[in-house]
């Protein structure tokens, strides 16, 4: 079992930046791929971006260029930095480790982007 710990959500204004940290509750396997989702009020969890454990990156559409995730094996970490928040990027944002057939979550952040 893996259990994920999201921090650094918040309250900012639009145009504004964040960095979402997930840490992980044991030692990742370096080919295992994590990934960032998000949920807003009313709608479904949409994915927003994902990592190999290569260190391939892959994002959704409407944050691509404004949004970098990151990795770090040594210290089971995978990071999301968000630039030029807009109001339709509130929402909780959850780290995802897919590991075969299991998907683990962590418990949400909440980012909220308003002025």
């Amino acid at each position: 079992q893996v259990q994920l710990v999201e921090s650094g959500g918040g309250l900012v204004q639009p145009g504004g930046s964040l960095r979402l940290s997930c840490v992980a509750s044991r030692s990742i396997f370096s080919i295992e791929t994590m990934g960032w989702h998000r949920q807003a009020p009313g709608k479904q969890r949409e994915l927003v971006a994902f990592i190999s454990g290569g260190g391939t990156a892959n994002y959704a559409d409407s944050v691509k260029g404004r949004f970098t995730i990151s990795r770090d094996n040594n210290k089971n970490t995978v990071d999301l930095q968000m630039n030029s928040l807009k109001p339709e990027d509130t929402a909780v944002y959850y780290c995802a480790l897919y590991r075969g057939t299991i998907t683990y979550w962590g418990q949400g952040t909440q980012v909220t982007v308003s002025s």
